[in-house]
């Protein structure tokens, strides 16, 4: 099956660059009709990472403006946003070959690149050049001066990262790029995952001019204004797991009592801290959930069929491991020790780890920025947990957000902007701005282990739209 979806992208993107019949309209995003959450790319082989800082790419910088949709002084302030690129199986310009673009997502590009080896592999059969370009306020990209205290520190600054500035940063930087290189007709594909995906699919709509086709993996374009349910991403997960053991669903999902009530008693806490080998001084109720938590949700993003280090070392179908930990009759009735040996398989696959630290907040990646993000315009109402839920039942609650949002911020997030910039309500009255990501496949076993709740992995000629429960979740990192 990988081989066969392997070709399909192949054939996407050779329409795209060589058709002269396949021939994509310029779409005009359309208004809604009604005003009102780590991710992942492909993973690359080990031979990939291991050359990925000597030769498959080298580190550039453009000189970006601050703010592309006004005039004022300020707006005319520059940063340096880092990118790579690899000539390594450029046809070059004279041959009109093709660019690859990776709209970076929400973290260092670096750590994107050396992940996504889906690109590097479609190179050399379309003889592009690959490009990764970083998102403004992550990584190395840091306007006012790359000073992370000045551009983080309060709303001011942070008002310049947005998703209509990073696409017309990507534009700008391409354009300029193709400039340089004489490379004016060479044709541009881009290709993101996650938030990525979600870039690479509005830069279509937005720039048709820059890019002739987007390719955009486990990308929720649709997941906002309750467009989609707001449990469908917790019900996702759990039919992950569900999916590999009834047994294995029904321990989790009882879990959470059996933790609370234990906490209660006298020595629960002492119980709970030496039953998950937690570091000393680090031990609370709300703390181990949320860790549990997170190794439910990040295994089920990163459930891929082959050994992985993108999160976390972990081994190939991880859920399934998981579920075996729970299933193994050596942990007997412990529902603890059934659990740690689950949370193994996220946390400490390689065995190295002795203690685990629940007041661990350290942001190895550099995606902190994204809660900004999640609290102006990301606002995805995905919270929510309904009775089929592994975890506790639970709505979600946009005042809550709101709320929490202005006291970190002091702003108000707009629920609805994104659907008024990019589109995304279906109305039998006007045009679906989506209407062209076309449906030609169901699969049952792709990447839909790694495709959104929203079940969409699309281009402009192909939609692999996957059943759950073989589907990649979104948390927001």
């Amino acid at each position: 099956m990988g081989i066969f979806i392997r070709l399909l992208f192949s054939t996407v993107i050779f329409f795209l660059l060589h058709s002269s019949v396949f021939c994509f309209p310029r779409i005009h995003p359309t208004f809604p009709r009604y005003q009102n959450i780590r991710v992942r790319p492909e993973i690359t082989s080990d031979s990939i990472k291991a050359k990925a800082k000597t030769q498959l790419y080298e580190t550039k910088f453009h000189t970006q403006i601050l703010d592309h949709f006004t005039f004022t002084p300020q707006s005319y302030q520059t940063f340096q946003q880092r990118y790579l690129i690899s000539y390594k199986y450029w046809g070059g310009a004279k041959q009109n070959a093709p660019i690859f673009v990776y709209t970076g997502n929400e973290g260092d590009i670096e750590w994107f690149t050396q992940n996504t080896g889906f690109m590097f592999e479609q190179a050399p059969h379309f003889k592009a050049l690959l490009v990764f370009i970083e998102h403004r306020f992550y990584g190395k990209s840091i306007p006012f001066g790359g000073d992370k205290k000045v551009a983080y520190a309060n709303s001011s600054t942070l008002g310049y990262l947005t998703s209509t500035q990073a696409l017309a940063d990507y534009a700008t930087l391409i354009i300029d790029l193709k400039n340089n290189l004489t490379a004016n007709d060479s044709p541009v594909v881009v290709f993101g995952g996650s938030y990525g995906g979600m870039l690479a699919a509005w830069f279509r709509l937005k720039y048709p001019h820059v890019a002739i086709g987007a390719l955009a993996s486990s990308a929720p374009i649709l997941y906002f204004e309750n467009i989609t349910s707001q449990y469908s991403f917790y019900d996702t997960v759990a039919k992950d797991f569900r999916s590999e053991s009834e047994n294995c669903y029904k321990v989790i999902k009882g879990s959470w009592q059996e933790i609370e009530d234990t906490a209660k008693r006298t020595g629960g806490l002492e119980l709970l801290s030496k039953s998950f080998r937690i570091c000393e001084n680090s031990m609370d109720v709300d703390s181990l959930e949320g860790w549990l938590s997170e190794a439910y949700i990040y295994t089920a993003m990163t459930d891929y069929p082959t050994p992985s280090n993108f999160l976390q070392p972990m081994p190939a179908y991880p859920v399934k491991q998981m579920c075996k930990a729970i299933d193994d009759p050596k942990a007997g009735n412990n529902t603890f020790q059934k659990l740690y040996g689950a949370a193994n398989i996220y946390f400490n696959y390689t065995g190295n780890v002795t203690c685990f630290d629940l007041n661990d907040d350290s942001d190895p990646h550099g995606l902190a920025e994204w809660q900004w993000q999640a609290c102006t315009e990301m606002i995805l109402p995905m919270s929510g947990n309904s009775d089929k839920s592994i975890f506790p039942a639970y709505n979600y609650s946009y005042t809550d957000r709101a709320q929490s949002c202005k006291a970190s911020y002091g702003v108000e997030p707009r629920p609805s902007w994104i659907t008024t910039e990019y589109g995304g309500h279906v109305s039998t009255q006007r045009p679906n701005p989506y209407k062209s990501f076309t449906k030609m496949l169901k699969v049952a076993h792709f990447t839909c282990h790694i495709v959104h709740a929203i079940f969409l992995a699309f281009t402009y000629v192909y939609n692999v739209s996957c059943p759950p429960p073989l589907y990649r979740i979104y948390t927001g990192f």
